[in-house]
């Protein structure tokens, strides 16, 4: 009887390992991005940012957020701009193709992109937010041995977050389909990416702005050719409902 039950008892107790490892983790993550108390106040984000393309051409992304309500993304490549917009309810697309008309995204789309309206990003106060961590062991990243932890999020979406072990910074962030899943950016240009793709994105150079609330300043995203980095940044600055209207 007790050959059955030690296994069992291993299992059981490893498993409780695992999860306090995640746990503890995410705190020490929570810790360097300010604490939670600090990182729910952020209730807007305007971002605006900068990529070379190896050509020389420029693409400049701008991003709007309003916490748990929408968020819409700009990005001009120099011959036109591609622009989503998704709310907690609806979600619309446009490009230069579509002569700058708006259409209207699949419900699909606006459910797997809903973590991206979340100011804070997923990762802060997740369990209470309806989301799970696990902890999956170590990977490296650019040379640094980086704390994996898989998120998955209430609506079902997994995303992967490396964490460097001394800043407790995510270092990398993988998922299938797009979207963010942090606090700016644009890995996904279009807003409906085929959701078997899974974008691989590199953050680095994070910085405290003058409220006190720190961004990942260089964003690279494997595939793009190129870096983006931020040029403006503003947190809890008023936008206009329109914003995040088809218009």
């Amino acid at each position: 009887m007790k050959k059955h039950i030690l296994p069992f008892l291993l299992l059981f107790v490893g498993g409780v390992a695992l999860g306090q490892t995640a746990e503890e983790i995410l705190g020490k993550h929570v810790e360097a991005m300010g604490g939670k108390e600090k990182m729910v106040a952020m209730k807007t984000v305007y971002m605006e940012s900068v990529a070379v393309r190896p050509n020389g051409d420029e693409v400049v992304t701008k991003m709007w957020k309003q916490d748990k309500q929408g968020i819409r993304r700009e990005i001009n490549f120099g011959m036109g701009t591609i622009t989503s917009i998704v709310t907690d309810k609806e979600g619309w697309s446009s490009n230069p193709r579509s002569g700058g008309k708006f259409e209207a995204m699949t419900p699909e789309m606006i459910q797997a992109q809903q973590a991206d309206l979340d100011c804070a990003g997923p990762l802060i106060d997740y369990a209470a937010k309806g989301h799970k961590a696990e902890y999956v062991g170590k990977e490296d990243v650019n040379g640094v041995s980086c704390h994996v932890i898989k998120l998955t999020t209430k609506a079902g979406r997994e995303i992967t977050y490396c964490l460097d072990p001394v800043t407790f910074y995510v270092a990398r962030m993988k998922m299938k389909g797009g979207g963010m899943g942090m606090r700016g950016g644009n890995p996904n240009a279009q807003g409906a990416p085929a959701q078997d793709r899974e974008f691989v994105t590199d953050f680095s150079d994070y910085r405290k702005t003058e409220e006190g609330y720190i961004f990942p300043w260089t964003t690279t995203i494997a595939g793009m050719g190129a870096s983006s980095n931020i040029e403006k940044v503003e947190v809890n600055k008023y936008i206009d409902p329109k914003t995040f209207k088809p218009e």
